[in-house]
């Protein structure tokens, strides 16, 4: 029975209803026009598809026919048993599939049951489709089967108001209040985004960076128009006197190696004695148009490198690249390796870095001649690569965790975004330069040029065989954006010293794993990972995190202990506190 104030509440709520509509409507219309390419698959992926399935059936049109009529059998038999419990109030015959923590009673409703088991059927109608057409290559199998799941994860029941049990409770019970903040949700997400439909991950007001998160002390030491770089303080009387600089991707920001204190890559190196440089990557905009990969190596890496050597007065220093990073740093290392000078990195640590293209994980999967050619128009328009397309096609390599997950917590359920800093991190994305981003999708990742010795750094030839120096290489067990096989085997055919490390989780948690959580483990073979199945099965498992094993390992490669009062040059700049103001922007 519904009071006064029920009533009261309720017309609040439509209310705010109106508001919040008029808002959506003006947030809609900024959202400017993109290729279509870019948006979804083109036409030629449907043709191929449709192609595909036709010369299936035509032949094996026997088992067409079959899993047609299982379909319909089975479609038919879970309606019958929805109309006999609805008819009588019994409970289904059907067995539940999900039974969530909350809502158990409404969940076991003969409704909610059936829609489970009819999107199962769907689910295994559509793979069983995908499996019986006939492609021209396994890319295209690839291709079609990762559509099918991304239409499986759209069409599952829960992610619609109407038939998602926990949704419409709620919505009861709070007088219409979850849906209205729901769509509160959704207004922000398209408000920041510029019309386009976003879902944060977390609460985008939970932290601030410079406060919350990048705290580590230490100072801008310099700054050009590509980058700052990031010297830390000390915490230890003494220090190694071969400084490490890490050169982080550019896709994203650089905090994610320094979140907060319990979790923080930069603060833990700090502390183990190590003298800790990070470069900071300007947030492109349309002036940096004509950047290309060739500044990010040498006005980047190699200039980066050349600093710390002078500002510290060493002849070699250690470097870690991470992701895209690192494989700029591969290339800054083969050019440099082909100058006139000594090379001035002694060892390199490689993060989730790919430099083999042939398999570039799920990217590859979506990244046909249709999408790329909507990329490269798109960004000739614009200037660079927008953050908002990289952050949506990273999201659909995982779509129920990064999108549908989260679409249903903040719009249908009306709940707060979490606070959680890796998240944050994961939504604070960047741009891309629009030379830069060419490069790459062309002479990278479609021609895999760098492999082939095809590829050229201002015009000198580099080759990942020129590397000769020690080198740690870490990848991630479940990195859907660089598989750990075609990490290793790229940075395989570097010469000199190697330890392969796999690391569990992803591209992320798989790197992040401060030791004092005791969470994830890793492997380690002594062997180089020609094969990576024979790697992998000789390997030793090892709990706890990587890092002290790769302490020890750069320990041995960092030189002497130095009193840190004299490993900082007198009168040197401190251009600003860290996290300097590029990684803000």
């Amino acid at each position: 029975m519904y009071t006064p104030a029920d009533f009261f509440e309720i017309n609040q709520n439509f209310q705010r209803i109106n508001s919040l509509l008029q808002r959506l409507f003006i947030a809609f219309g900024r959202r400017e026009y993109r290729d279509p390419s870019v948006e979804g698959p083109g036409a030629p992926f449907y043709l191929r598809a449709l192609l595909g399935q036709a010369t299936g059936m035509l032949t094996n049109p026997f088992q067409a026919i079959n899993m047609q009529m299982q379909l319909v059998s089975t479609s038919t038999a879970l309606a019958a048993d929805l109309y006999q419990n609805m008819l009588t109030g019994g409970v289904s015959t059907q067995k539940q599939l999900d039974v969530h923590a909350t809502d158990v009673q409404l969940r076991r409703h003969p409704f909610f049951i059936a829609l489970q088991h009819q999107h199962r059927l769907i689910s295994e109608w559509l793979d069983g489709t995908v499996d019986s057409a006939v492609h021209k290559d396994d890319r295209a199998l690839e291709q079609v089967r990762f559509f099918a799941g991304q239409l499986k994860a759209l069409l599952a029941p829960d992610n619609f108001l109407a038939t998602n049990p926990e949704a419409l409770n709620k919505m009861v019970q709070t007088n219409g209040k979850s849906i209205v903040d729901g769509l509160e949700n959704l207004v922000e997400d398209m408000e920041r985004a510029d019309g386009d439909v976003l879902v944060a991950l977390a609460d985008p007001k939970g932290f601030e960076v410079g406060q919350d998160l990048a705290t580590t002390p230490g100072h801008v030491v310099l700054e050009t128009s590509l980058f700052q770089l990031i010297r830390y303080s000390a915490t230890t009387e003494k220090t190694y006197s071969r400084p490490l600089l890490i050169a982080p991707p550019w896709i994203n920001k650089f905090y994610i190696l320094d979140l907060q204190r319990k979790n923080s890559m930069i603060a833990w190196l700090v502390d183990q004695g190590f003298s800790v440089y990070v470069i900071s990557w300007r947030n492109p905009d349309t002036t940096m148009q004509d950047i290309g990969f060739d500044d990010y190596v040498l006005n980047g890496v190699v200039k980066a490198i050349d600093a710390v050597c002078e500002l510290t007065d060493e002849e070699t220093i250690n470097v870690v690249g991470y992701c895209i990073g690192g494989t700029a740093t591969a290339c800054a290392a083969a050019w440099l390796a082909k100058q006139d000078r000594p090379s001035p990195i002694r060892s390199i640590t490689f993060f989730t870095a790919l430099v083999d293209f042939s398999d570039p994980g799920v990217a590859k999967v979506f990244m046909d001649e249709s999408f790329m050619g909507g990329l490269i128009h798109e960004i000739g328009r614009k200037g660079m690569m927008d953050k908002r397309i990289l952050a949506r096609s990273f999201s659909y390599m995982r779509p129920s965790d990064l999108v549908y997950g989260p679409a249903i917590n903040s719009y249908l359920l009306g709940e707060k975004r979490p606070k959680f800093d890796l998240l944050f991190w994961n939504g604070d994305s960047t741009n891309l330069p629009a030379r830069m981003a060419r490069e790459y999708l062309i002479r990278l990742f479609r021609d895999n040029e760098l492999v082939n010795d095809k590829f050229d750094v201002a015009g000198t030839p580099v080759s990942l065989k020129d590397i000769s120096v020690a080198h740690y290489v870490v990848a991630a067990e479940k990195d859907h954006i660089v598989p750990w096989e075609a990490s290793f085997s790229g940075l395989e055919r570097l010469r000199g010293q190697g330890r392969f490390v796999l690391a569990q989780s992803g591209h992320v948690a798989g790197v992040v794993n401060h030791p004092a959580k005791h969470k994830y483990g890793y492997w380690i073979n002594e062997d180089r990972p020609k094969d990576m199945v024979e790697w992998r099965k000789g390997s030793t498992a090892y709990d706890g995190s990587w890092w002290e094993d790769w302490s020890a390992w750069l320990g041995r490669r960092s030189g002497r202990k130095v009193v840190v009062e004299n490993s900082w040059p007198t009168g040197h700049n401190q251009l600003e506190p860290a996290p300097g103001r590029y990684v803000k922007a």
